[in-house]
């Protein structure tokens, strides 16, 4: 996940929601480079477009430039996303806020650390799989339950609202959940600047928890955070005390 997220930043400038374009509405799909370019001047006026990889004028995997576009333009929001879950749960575990319920069914407490990766660390190997398989039907969901593709003209960054028919009682609508009835009337004006926003968002937010994990790691390779981010001993890329994968021969 860490180098996904890592290659999502990378291609920040080269995925993103869509300006209007003639002939479709203001959220609908970028399939250009010069859709990602009217974009770009309008997530940041001043850096603009910025695609130093050239990824805009990939094709991954044997597929059209299209479909790339929207598989990196997905992969940015989805990673954004997770980026500012992190960071907000960065700062909570780092000033030792918890439920106040215990963590498991035995009774027992949820950790007190100073930083998220210790935290991780403490919870049981069940509890890591249970977050991982959830992330995994949280994926197969959206996959599946979308409609058309991202990277066939999908709307990028939809999240299936779950269904009854599927989820025994239902679920909350993740983004709209309570819900709300400005958010259900909003003109499509509002929604693009909402998905634009979103993106710079998750931008700053993939650049932050990145801020806090290398200065965890490498305490003053942040300057900004010296002090204020406490050393991390572990291993930020080895989220299992013990690896799901076979050992390799002639490996350690």
């Amino acid at each position: 996940m860490m180098k996904l997220a890592t290659y999502a930043a990378l291609v920040g400038s080269a995925a993103a929601f869509a300006p209007a374009q003639t002939g479709r509405t203001v959220t609908s799909v970028s399939e250009t480079k010069a859709d990602l370019e009217a974009l770009a001047a309008k997530a940041n006026p001043v850096v603009k477009f910025f695609d130093p990889l050239n990824l805009a004028e990939a094709s991954f995997w044997g597929t059209s430039n299209e479909a790339t576009i929207g598989f990196l333009r997905e992969s940015e929001v989805k990673h954004g996303r997770v980026a500012m879950f992190a960071f907000v749960g960065y700062i909570v575990h780092a000033n030792g806020i918890t439920w106040p319920w215990p963590m498991t069914l035995s009774g027992e407490p949820f950790p007190q650390v100073s930083n998220a990766p210790e935290a991780w660390d403490a919870i049981p190997e069940a509890a890591k799989w249970q977050i991982m398989l959830f992330v995994g039907f949280l994926e197969a969901w959206r996959e599946s339950r979308s409609g058309t593709h991202y990277m066939k003209g999908g709307k990028i960054g939809y999240f299936p609202p779950f269904d009854a028919k599927y989820i025994p009682g239902g679920a909350l609508n993740l983004y709209n959940p309570f819900p709300r009835k400005d958010i259900a009337v909003m003109t499509d004006e509002q929604k693009e600047k909402r998905l634009v926003a979103e993106i710079n968002n998750g931008r700053l937010a993939m650049l932050g928890i990145f801020g806090f994990i290398s200065e965890g790691a490498a305490e003053g390779s942040v300057p900004a955070l010296k002090g204020v981010i406490s050393h991390y001993d572990g291993d930020v890329m080895a989220p299992f005390a013990n690896s799901i994968f076979p050992a390799l021969p002639g490996l350690n």
